[in-house]
């Protein structure tokens, strides 16, 4: 850590700049070097040293030993907005190293090692995330142990919201397909009498069928396709567990055709595996870098019925790729069809950190990005293959502004 801290690259453009050494030092050393260096850290340096506080403060401060801090082992989702914060501010060789140390001295190897521990703690959508964060440090005799977490918490996460989504989904393309002058046989009549109760003819003992309401006629293919793409750095953890789960329900019904995209600066196309959330999650890969314009280019090839496709983005908007192309991309899609939603986060957790510069620049194409509730998705889905107004379904429901 000292060498990347102090050092630093050798064609950084820095060279031999006292304040940006004194900056480094200042980093390394920790709180207490600041008045002795005269070094001022930006809001960045200020969370790099937040980050590094929570493995060294003690080392940097004292001279060794562990953390006199809590340690990051007492909060799940402190842990991964922590992992998530290194792979912002650091490149992978760093953050590896980090981390390795965060094992050794805050606890969290007992964590990783000790299948009795894991067993006992209380599962939930954060633990997932840390566990998914941490996947490729489970060693083999806690595998089995970690998927046993990770499917229990998918499993209620199904049982609580599964349901839900499949009746809001069917009731929104039952919708769809009526018709109001259907062929004799295609009427139905249950719904046809109820509409027209109104003109009940007492003395007749009938009623007059004014307006017919009719089922549409039985497709032989999905009525709709919904593409679910998710980002998976290290802040949309929450949002990737439940991204999957519903990816996983929606995949389940004939009416549509699922795709599920994971990406960071790679696209991963995991709609094969969604016969199993759980091996959906475990093929995830937490943190790093953004490239949503990439990820963008892959859905936009899964496209092949625009008019009848709904492209759910679930992203932050923390572009690491092209901007302007990301935003070409969407605008090319809108206007061939496609029906795109963008979710700033799909979690319980409140308001999300996301990139407001491209969350209205995507307003300006008229593609809403918000915020929404695991509770609330069933409704959204509903709206959106209704083509009805999601922007303003958000705001009436979730509080958004246009």
């Amino acid at each position: 850590m000292t060498d990347a801290l102090v050092d630093g690259p050798t064609d950084d453009g820095t060279g031999g700049d006292p304040q940006e050494r004194a900056r480094r030092w200042r980093l390394l050393l920790g709180e207490p070097a600041a008045e002795p260096l005269g070094a001022r850290l930006s809001a960045e340096d200020a969370a790099v040293d937040a980050a590094l506080a929570e493995v060294y403060d003690s080392e940097r401060t004292q001279g060794g030993g562990r953390s006199a801090r809590g340690g990051l082992g007492s909060s799940a989702p402190h842990v991964v907005r922590w992992l998530g914060d290194l792979r912002t501010y650091f490149p992978s060789t760093v953050v590896q190293v980090v981390q390795r140390d965060a094992v050794d001295r805050l606890g969290l190897r007992q964590l990783l090692l000790e299948p009795e521990l894991l067993e006992a703690v209380e599962p939930d959508v954060h633990l997932v995330g840390t566990l998914l964060m941490l996947s490729r440090a489970i060693p083999e005799r806690t595998r089995s142990t970690a998927r046993a977490v990770v499917a229990k918490v998918v499993a209620e996460v199904e049982r609580r919201l599964a349901d839900r989504t499949t009746q809001a989904v069917t009731g929104a393309l039952d919708r769809s397909t009526r018709t109001r002058r259907p062929q004799l046989r295609d009427v139905d009549w249950d719904r046809t009498i109820a509409a027209n109760l109104a003109h009940y003819l007492p003395e007749h003992r009938t009623v007059v069928p004014e307006r017919l309401v009719g089922r549409g006629r039985r497709r032989t293919t999905a009525a709709r396709d919904v593409v679910v793409a998710v980002d998976q750095s290290g802040s949309m953890a929450a949002s990737v567990v439940y991204a999957s789960v519903f990816a996983a329900v929606l995949a389940t019904m004939r009416s549509l055709r699922t795709s599920l995209v994971v990406f960071d600066t790679a696209v991963v196309d995991l709609t094969d595996q969604l016969d199993d959330p759980v091996d959906v999650l475990f093929s995830t890969q937490l943190g790093g870098g953004t490239d949503i314009n990439g990820a963008l280019a892959h859905c936009a090839s899964l496209v092949t019925r625009p008019a009848d496709t709904l492209l759910v983005l679930i992203s932050d908007l923390y572009e690491g790729g092209v901007r302007d192309e990301m935003l070409a991309r969407v605008a090319a899609m809108t206007a061939a069809g496609v029906q795109v939603v963008v979710l700033l986060a799909l979690s319980d957790e409140g308001a999300p950190a996301y990139d407001h510069e491209n969350a209205a620049a995507l307003a300006e194409l008229g593609v809403p990005a918000f915020a929404c509730t695991p509770d609330a998705f069933p409704d959204l889905l509903a709206v959106a293959l209704a083509k009805a107004d999601v922007a303003a379904w958000a705001e009436r429901t979730l509080g958004t502004g246009r």
